[in-house]
């Protein structure tokens, strides 16, 4: 019997390299900040066909790496002019897929099935607990607010984790801006690189997990606590839809400088930080999740670069731009950056 490769703790953190690319962590907070004001949104969503950004040009000697920058989520109704990456793409030796953090167990398809009730029960409160059981008064005052608002009567999100009903509730608040989280850059690099006969090399980091029981049973009992992502989720829908639409749009028409304005506090990154300073993370050693994500991704990609004449990347724009980010490793590292 093949075994399945089965990612058990990605499908209840909710955790991928789109939060590893977290610029530096934010200052703490002086005081718990009060309910943002309800307000509607005034920056219309662009639709239509639209160039995306250019690309950021790596090179040392004669070899270069072309690098778009990602952003999520985006205009719901665009149809992104992808020319350029398709040829850059057709000429390259290598594609680089995007960052991303997994946690993986090797169980065969029983194994996985008998995992399967664990699993689904991890993502629910213990105890039939709801929200309002787990949550400080003033912080699901704040969330009840807001599902109102974007998820109306739904009854069954209140008795799921923090983090998990948080992310509910901003899947359904950036729809109502008229953004969405589909894939757009993902299937024509897919469909280019088919064409040139290109198998796109991973850059995910990897921990394995030998006891995936253990580790869910952790997480059910309280291995991490959740509640800061849920309130850095929270403020997110709170007071960034209107930037988020303005950051959206400044992908859409490939506006860099705007982008650089328009960096976010990370909420996805205070769910990573919650995760690397559970206990389940540091028993195993998987601290510091965020420095061995960047660590990861310049070993593949100067390789690649030492290698190939041209080589075609995917990043998070945040984590591009960031003080301490890609760009500016690759820099500290000899390497010419052309912007776009």
């Amino acid at each position: 019997m093949r075994v399945a490769r089965w990612s058990v703790l990605v499908g209840l953190w909710l955790v991928s390299l789109s939060q590893l690319h977290a610029a530096a962590p934010p200052a703490e907070p002086a005081s718990t900040p009060d309910p943002a004001p309800i307000r509607d949104l005034e920056t219309l969503v662009v639709h239509g066909v639209q160039p995306g950004p250019g690309l950021w040009k790596v090179s040392k000697d004669d070899h270069v790496l072309w690098i778009l920058g990602t952003a999520s989520p985006l205009p719901d109704r665009i149809q992104w002019q992808s020319g350029e990456v398709e040829a850059i793409v057709a000429r390259s030796q290598q594609v680089l897929l995007p960052p991303s953090l997994s946690f993986n167990a090797d169980v065969g398809f029983f194994g996985m099935l008998a995992l399967a009730p664990a699993a689904w029960k991890a993502m629910r409160n213990e105890d039939g607990a709801k929200l309002e059981d787990v949550l400080p008064p003033a912080l699901y005052a704040r969330w009840q607010a807001q599902k109102r608002r974007y998820l109306g009567r739904d009854g069954g999100v209140e008795r799921k984790r923090p983090m998990i009903a948080a992310s509910e509730l901003y899947a359904a608040a950036i729809k109502s801006a008229g953004l969405g989280q589909k894939p757009v850059v993902w299937p024509v690099v897919q469909k280019a690189a088919k064409a040139a006969g290109i198998k796109p090399t991973s850059t995910t980091l990897k921990f394995e997990i030998d006891d995936p029981k253990a580790a869910i049973r952790e997480f059910r009992a309280g291995g991490f606590d959740d509640v800061a992502c849920f309130e850095h989720k929270l403020a997110s829908v709170e007071r960034d839809l209107p930037r988020l639409v303005e950051r959206a749009n400044a992908w859409a028409v490939g506006d860099v400088e705007a982008l650089r304005q328009l960096r976010l506090e990370d909420a996805d990154g205070a769910c990573l930080r919650a995760v690397a300073d559970s206990g389940f993370a540091r028993n195993r050693g998987y601290g510091d999740l965020r420095e061995r994500g960047y660590r990861h991704w310049m070993t593949i990609a100067e390789e690649a670069l030492g290698r190939n004449r041209e080589t075609f990347a995917m990043l998070p724009v945040d984590g591009l731009l960031a003080a301490d980010g890609y760009l500016a490793r690759l820099q500290a590292r000899g390497y010419a950056v052309e912007t776009p």
